[in-house]
This record gives C-alpha cells, sequence and structure tokens, in this order.
C-alpha cells in the first residue's frame, strides 16, 4: 500500500496555517522558512500555484471557494490552486493541489510565471494548464461547488459580475489570455 502524498483532505485550519513554505525575495528566490500564517500576518512574498483546467469542449473548470477557508471565501476562482511546500518544486505541487483539491491527475504545462505585485496578492505565481475528459470531483472542505464554464460564458460574467471572481483570477485570466494570443501569433 502506498503511502499518498499531500495534506489530508480532513486536515484541520489550524493544521494548514501551520504549513512549513519559503520566504521568497521579489525574484522568487528563497529566503528562508517559515509557517503559512507567519508569513500571511506579515506580507511576506511566498509562491504558489494555480491551474486551468479545460475539458474536450474548451471549457474551464472553475471552483467557488468554501466560506470556510482563509483566503476568497465564497468567489470563483482557478480550478485548482495552493501553496508550494518548503522544498516542492511547483510542478509537484500543482499536482498535489489538482489531486488534493479535484481528485484528479492530469499532465499539466507551466505556461506563466509572474513575480509578486499588488495583483499577484504579492505572490509569485506559476499557472499551469491541463485537459481532461474527467469531472473533477471537488473536496468539500474547500470548494463549495465548481463546474465547467464556456470561455465566452467567464468573459461575459467578468465583464457584467467580476467581484463574484477572486482579484488573483481576474489577473490569471487576463494575462493567460494575453499570452496565448502572443504565442499564436506568427513570429512570436
Amino acid at each position: 500500500m502506498s503511502k499518498k502524498k499531500g495534506r489530508k483532505p480532513k486536515e484541520s485550519p489550524e493544521g494548514i496555517k501551520r504549513e512549513i513554505l519559503e520566504v521568497v525575495d521579489k525574484d522568487c528566490n528563497p529566503i528562508t522558512i517559515l509557517s503559512r500564517e507567519s508569513i500571511h500576518k506579515k506580507g511576506f512574498f511566498h509562491k504558489v500555484v494555480h491551474i486551468f483546467i479545460f475539458n474536450e469542449n474548451g471549457e474551464i473548470y472553475l471552483q467557488k471557494k468554501s466560506q470556510a477557508v482563509d483566503e476568497n471565501p465564497g468567489l470563483w476562482t482557478s480550478s485548482a490552486s495552493g501553496h508550494v511546500l518548503a522544498g516542492e518544486g511547483v510542478l509537484i505541487s500543482a499536482q498535489r493541489e489538482l489531486k488534493e483539491e479535484l481528485s484528479i491527475k492530469v499532465k499539466l504545462k507551466k505556461v506563466l510565471k509572474l513575480l509578486p505585485s499588488k495583483e499577484t496578492n504579492m505572490q509569485c505565481i506559476s499557472l499551469f494548464v491541463g485537459h481532461t475528459k474527467k469531472i473533477p470531483k471537488p473536496n468539500p472542505i474547500e470548494i463549495e461547488e465548481g463546474r465547467f464554464f464556456s470561455i465566452e460564458e467567464v468573459n461575459d460574467l467578468l465583464q457584467s459580475n467580476p467581484e463574484m471572481f477572486s482579484p488573483t483570477f481576474r489577473f490569471l485570466w487576463k494575462k493567460y489570455w494575453e499570452n496565448v494570443s502572443q504565442k499564436s501569433q506568427p513570429g512570436k
């Protein structure tokens, strides 16, 4: 029997606050390690991953955060996201978060790395994209609900009701499409 990696879904919010993360500089280079709670209280830069999962119809899976979580409760956001644990690579972290939050495993491709800024909530963000034919199973401790949205539906909702989305998701969505369109232009 193999030992499962990552947070146990039944772990308490207090245990999550004690996760050990790397404090990083403005270029995302590690400086030291501290608890998640200390990093958040002191406003230090740290690494997070976000994952956009698309289905075969080109729709994106979004999750609505549980009211019980400490960041963006009740807001729609990326398919999965989370903190990079101390000593953990960003791809491993993204795979772990996808498994913990949605109970799926897919091949992921890193498409963006963003340095800390007001728009990234002062976090170093690595954005990954993956595709699935499966229906994600949201972890009810972290996620109130989740579903696939068409690209047009997300864009319409961002125009008409942007406050229903986390600020980081709104920024990442814009950056993702700027990046995708630049890469699809000839000569770039």
